[in-house]
């Protein structure tokens, strides 16, 4: 046995498994490269039929692939199953506007015809996190299908079942033999795979350490990569700031998914006039999240995925008190079975600290003093990361104004950040390269051709 999956909850032993010995990994590529190959050759109606019949299907299955998202990585059952909801949602929609998003581009030349045509790059290597299991997965999978790449996923490793979960998903809605394919893989095995002159691209999420690895091996390689790693995304309240509505969003960004989101508001800065009313409200409501069984209803806050997870957010923690932060509640290991780590929140948190330069990806929110709006936008920008922000004033030209000097990928007045499969999602900075979803996301999948007929 090479890996094992445990139950966040109780630390049990779920599963082992096997990493696949070298011979299969080539049978497995040579598969999915053949099917790649024909489906490169398909018509937008017989990949949209595949994605219709895939989107019907996780409908249909959602409430056992929820249970499995949440006995595998811990997230809560509701948050599970709207994970699941919103893959369906993305084959809808691509399934939908894929055709359109692909249409030749006619550019006006000197030529007698010009245009640029939106071609597959073939086989996509997709490296995914444990987080957003399911939803990592179809994120990347869906618009690469539709543009006729094949796929093979290289899921984190206390994710198996999940990772398993999408190809039999991808067989059983209908999908040509080998299209997509999961490979139990090790770290050196995904650094041959990137190596492999079958594969054409590689899509990744996950930390900035391995982005920066799997960019390095990309390039070595001259392999197309989408990174989209990860995040100190401020939330910034402003003095005309509706105080409660900005409660309910820092709640949720903060601490859903037990606040292991690349995304999640993970530094609040707020202005003097409205610090002590935003603080003792934040105060007040995480000390009533309720950790427990993410199967039961009356829990709010979901254990972390894995103990060595949970153990560096507390090591993040201590280092940033020791540095001169102020603990308000939690902060702390919560003992017995299972990987909970107590809802926490930091205050005086200041440029330089670990809470504040560093992503802490665990339920801790940092809070940020800052002296008016121009200092918020500088300690807002005083990152490393880029990858989303979010604004609370009533004024709404304001609040536009200044996600405009933000240095994101995705920046929200008035609401919680978040990845829509309308728009380009991704980061700048150290929070990665490229962009998903959207017009922009399927086109990172393909070849970009001039066509000039003279």
């Amino acid at each position: 046995m090479n890996f094992e999956t445990r139950n966040p909850a109780t630390g049990e032993l779920i599963e082992q498994f096997d990493f696949l010995s070298d011979d299969q990994l080539e049978q497995r590529l040579s598969i999915v490269s053949e099917a790649a190959e024909a489906w490169r050759y398909t018509t937008f109606g017989e990949r949209a039929k595949l994605l219709y019949s895939l989107g019907n299907l996780i409908t249909e299955r959602r409430q056992k692939l929820a249970e499995t998202i949440s006995l595998e990585m811990g997230k809560l059952l509701s948050e599970a199953l709207g994970e699941v909801d919103k893959c369906a949602l993305a084959c809808h929609y691509y399934a939908d506007n894929a055709e359109a998003m692909l249409q030749d581009d006619l550019i006006e030349t000197p030529a007698r015809r010009s245009l640029v045509t939106y071609e597959p790059l073939g086989l996509i290597l997709a490296i995914m996190p444990w987080n957003f299991p399911l939803w990592q997965a179809f994120r990347c999978m869906v618009p690469a299908l539709m543009a006729g790449n094949g796929i093979v996923l290289k899921h984190a490793p206390n994710v198996p079942r999940c990772a398993k979960l999408v190809e039999t998903l991808m067989r059983d809605a209908g999908a040509p033999k080998g299209l997509m394919l999961e490979l139990t893989i090790s770290v050196d095995q995904a650094a041959k795979v990137i190596a492999d002159h079958r594969v054409n691209g590689v899509a990744f999420t996950g930390s900035e350490g391995a982005g920066r690895q799997i960019a390095a091996l990309a390039g070595q390689n001259l392999k197309k990569a989408v990174l989209e790693l990860g995040g100190s995304d401020p939330l910034i309240v402003l003095d005309d700031a509706d105080i409660e509505a900005a409660m309910d969003v820092a709640m949720r960004a903060r601490f859903s998914n037990a606040g292991q989101i690349c995304i999640a508001s993970k530094r609040f800065l707020v202005v003097p006039s409205r610090m002590k009313e935003f603080t003792e409200l934040l105060v007040e409501r995480t000390r009533a999240l309720k950790t427990g069984n993410p199967l039961d209803a009356a829990t709010t806050l979901a254990p972390m995925a894995r103990a060595d997870l949970r153990d560096k957010v507390h090591e993040q923690v201590q280092q940033s008190i020791a540095e001169g932060a102020r603990a308000l509640t939690g902060c702390e290991v919560v003992d017995g079975d299972g990987y909970f780590y107590a809802p926490s929140v930091l205050d005086n948190v200041k440029l330089g600290m670990t809470a504040f330069n560093e992503e802490i990806f665990g339920p801790v929110a940092a809070v940020v003093a800052v002296r008016d709006e121009a200092d918020a936008i500088a300690q807002a920008n005083a990152t490393r990361f880029g990858l989303g922000a979010s604004v609370w004033t009533q004024d709404l030209e304001k609040g536009e104004a200044v996600l405009r000097q933000l240095d994101v990928g995705s920046g929200f007045v008035n609401a919680q950040v978040a990845s829509d499969i309308r728009m380009p999602f991704g980061g700048t900075k150290a929070s990665g390269l490229g962009r998903e979803l959207g017009v922009n996301g399927i086109r990172e999948f393909c070849n970009s051709k001039s066509v000039w007929i003279a």
